[in-house]
């Protein structure tokens, strides 16, 4: 299953919104939750991988998940996506 979603952080994805979604990923244990942004596609829960997208305001990620509360996991993340955090 997947979703997608907007970036609305003005900065676009750097470390600390980075951090955010790994975050987030990283309480949903038994989900593989991943980011797919032109074409490449990482773990939401490596901040390396995360930050490697490169992913700039108005930027439409596709968020997808696997195992348990994959749905929930879809969801939270893309939520921390949609967040603006300095």
């Amino acid at each position: 299953m997947e979703k997608q979603f907007t970036i609305k952080n003005p900065q676009g994805i750097h470390a600390r919104p980075a951090g955010a979604i790994m975050k987030k990923a990283t309480e949903y244990a038994n989900a593989q939750i991943m980011l797919e942004f032109n074409g490449r596609k990482v773990s939401a829960k490596s901040i390396t991988g995360v930050l490697t997208l490169g992913m700039k305001a108005g930027d439409i990620i596709t968020v997808s998940a696997e195992g348990d509360q994959a749905a929930e996991a879809i969801d939270a993340v893309g939520a921390v996506l949609e967040t603006v955090l300095d």
